[in-house]
């Protein structure tokens, strides 16, 4: 006879429950798809013979190409006029696509570059007193953003600075400091769903060259591809030289609820150390991307934006 049924299994009833806080350490979250983003943005091809022999590749390579098609056109012509013509004049048009792609990420590079200009002349003015200097500068800051200047009354180059501040950067840098929230919350959860080593450190980089291209357009600069890579590398060796790019043990209390954060779980650690160095990236971003000095905005910390992005992204144990 089969007696099938329900099976008890008693259980030790002094046995305690898990603790959590006694489970063993694990090795403490580094960031490491953040650090390979950053030594990818900070890195930079030297002058060498190696860059000549790509650059000499490249120029033969398209002196190959333009002859090849060039050939192709006029051998058409000569065989079906029609088609020949359209086959040069798409190559003409490839063309001015070419040189006008060239010319906007130039202007891009140079929109950037006025925002350099902008803030090492305020702080200049700031350090000389030169009032003229200051009015210039907040006069080409309003011009930046189609907006009137309101600094004509004031009578000290610091006056002008702060006044053009208050007046045209404070609602921007609003906006900047939302952007670099989205992003490090972005890292984080990539870093702590996406199982792959180089599949999050991709993520990593994509996010934060879009963020860095994001803080650069609300500040006016606008950056071509080129541009923003140019930009993003300037961040990096900006943060290496600093000394930035690691992050302090009360960044992630702040944030994960201190030392059961490597006990809870390895990715869950990472995401936070990634977002948190990418809210550090863009903090630089902002600093490099403003056209004017912090006097009278409120320069945002690394804690308050990291534990801000990352509220209610992970439980705090």
């Amino acid at each position: 006879m089969d007696n099938r049924g329900p099976i008890l299994i008693e259980l030790d009833a002094t046995e305690a429950p898990a603790d959590v806080a006694a489970a063993p350490e694990v090795d403490a979250p580094e960031g490491a798809a953040m650090q390979a983003a950053l030594g990818s943005m900070a890195r930079k091809r030297g002058a060498g013979p190696g860059s000549w022999a790509l650059a000499a590749g490249g120029a033969l390579v398209s002196l190959a190409v333009s002859v090849a098609a060039w050939d192709f056109a006029a051998r058409l012509i000569e065989r079906a006029p029609v088609l020949g013509w359209l086959a040069a004049v798409l190559a003409g048009v490839l063309a001015l696509a070419l040189v006008l792609w060239a010319g906007k990420e130039a202007l891009g590079y140079a929109r950037v570059s006025r925002l350099d200009r902008l803030r090492a002349r305020a702080s200049a003015a700031l350090v000389s007193g030169d009032l003229t200097e200051a009015r210039a500068v907040a006069a080409r800051v309003a011009g930046l953003y189609g907006a009137e200047d309101r600094t004509l009354e004031a009578l000290d180059a610091e006056a002008v600075i702060e006044g053009a501040e208050a007046h045209l950067l404070i609602g921007l840098d609003a906006r900047v400091e939302i952007e670099i929230q989205t992003a490090a919350r972005a890292v984080a959860l990539a870093t702590a769903i996406i199982p792959l080593a180089f599949a999050d450190v991709a993520a990593a980089l994509s996010a934060n060259l879009r963020m860095i291209r994001r803080i650069a357009e609300i500040y006016g600069g606008r950056p071509g591809a080129f541009g923003n890579w140019r930009l993003a590398r300037s961040v990096a060796v900006h943060l290496m030289a600093t000394g930035l790019v690691a992050v302090t043990d009360d960044v992630i209390h702040s944030v994960a609820g201190g030392g059961l954060l490597s006990k809870l779980s390895r990715r869950f650690g990472e995401g936070v150390v990634n977002g948190a160095l990418t809210a550090r990236v863009g903090l630089a971003a902002m600093e490099l991307c403003r056209p004017l000095p912090f006097r009278m905005g409120r320069k945002p910390g690394v804690s308050a934006v990291t534990a801000t992005a990352l509220k209610g992204l992970f439980d705090r144990g």
